[in-house]
């Protein structure tokens, strides 16, 4: 009887050990700050797409185009951010890179940016509800749109080269800014970033 009290007891507390442990080995999610550099696959990640659109608007509001436009109409230009083509091997998220780079031409303070061909149609759907039921005072017309005097229009490709558990994946971000009255073009940019991807020897 005496044994057997013991064995139950035994049981119990492997039991109990072993949920412990199981609970022990879940999923553990750490808060971080959103700007905070983390590269776990080696991809694409936030932090180019962020980067690479600061470094490369910053690069073409610092060419020759911008003031020699600026002294000729006498105000901002108006850009558009037009198609950004993803011809790399993974998936990209392109929206978020053309919200970056629309980001960054605004808050430099030295172009006006206009809603996309999509964000537009939205905007005239709200004119045409507008003339139905706003009132007279704060009714939106039409025809006033400001039209853009440059599109940005660019592209992302990438090499990769692999060795048994050794990888170097190369990206290389062209963008190109052009006259819509002309189709001159009137800057071109290049960013390029270089991954070196390693199994990690390490094994604990």
């Amino acid at each position: 009887m005496i044994r057997a009290r013991l064995f139950g007891g035994m049981m119990v507390v492997c039991v109990l050990g072993l949920v412990a442990a199981g609970c022990s080995s879940g999923k553990v999610v750490t808060r971080v700050e959103s700007d905070e550099q983390i590269d776990l696959s080696g991809r694409w990640n936030d932090t180019d797409s962020r980067l690479v659109s600061e470094e490369m608007i910053r690069d073409c509001l610092n060419h020759p185009w911008l003031g020699e436009f600026m002294r000729n109409a006498t105000k901002k230009p108006t850009v558009i951010v037009g198609s950004m083509r993803n011809k790399s091997q993974e998936h990209i998220a392109v929206g978020t890179f053309v919200n970056d780079i629309e980001r960054a031409y605004i808050n430099s303070g030295d172009v006006q940016v206009v809603a996309s061909a999509s964000e537009r149609e939205d905007m005239r759907a709200e004119r045409r509800d507008q003339r139905i039921n706003a009132s007279p005072e704060t009714l939106k017309e039409f025809g006033r749109e400001a039209g853009a005097d440059f599109m940005l229009i660019g592209e992302i490709n990438q090499i990769i080269d692999r060795e048994g558990k050794e990888t170097v994946s190369y990206y290389q971000t062209d963008l190109t800014l052009v006259s819509i009255e002309s189709n001159v073009k009137v800057w071109m940019g290049q960013k390029k970033i270089k991954k070196f991807i390693a199994q990690s020897r390490y094994k604990p």
